[in-house]
């Protein structure tokens, strides 16, 4: 399996002008409330508590990420709660609400990515793995992480693979 520094390293190889990781600050977790509320139907009830597609698949990404990181996983599973709690309220509201509101978040959310991707000059790192989907919202989490000076060791090792963030200055410089 590969390491944390292993997905950050690659992910953050198509992600070094600080335009695209500002987009992603807001576009990724965008996306990532999309899916988890397009998910939040149907709804089970097992022994009193609503199972959904979304929780099934929030499960399955915690332990993905708390193989990888015990810090980062935490943080992980305490965002993924907090969304899946506001989709469940979504989730309950009328089709056109549940539907609008995960379609539309969805849409912008990409359209931000895109934007992000077009001052980076590179397509976006899930086009050449897949992986990449599930890996963007840890290396959101992980460079607000280091912003705020935390994971020095974490960003060090990143930088040392993939460069450090830097302005492109034109098209060209992709």
């Amino acid at each position: 399996m590969k390491t944390l520094i292993d997905h950050l390293s690659q992910y953050a190889d198509y992600h070094r002008d600080p335009r695209n990781i500002h987009t992603h600050f807001v576009g990724v977790p965008m996306i990532m409330f999309a899916v988890v509320v397009l998910l939040s139907r149907p709804v089970w009830m097992a022994g009193g508590l609503p199972v959904t597609p979304a929780l099934l698949c929030a499960l399955a990404a915690s332990v993905f990420y708390f193989r990888l990181d015990a810090r980062f996983g935490l943080a992980m599973a305490a965002i993924m709660a907090a969304m899946l709690a506001g989709a469940q309220w979504l989730a309950a509201q009328s089709l056109a609400m549940w539907l609008g509101a995960g379609v539309g978040l969805f849409a912008v959310g990409w359209v931000i990515q895109f934007i992000g991707h077009y001052y980076e000059g590179r397509k976006p790192a899930f086009v050449d793995d897949l992986v990449g989907l599930i890996v963007g919202p840890l290396f959101v989490v992980a460079e607000w992480a280091f912003a705020l000076g935390l994971r020095k060791e974490v960003q060090a090792a990143v930088e040392a693979r993939s460069g450090p963030v830097r302005l492109r200055t034109g098209r060209a410089a992709a």
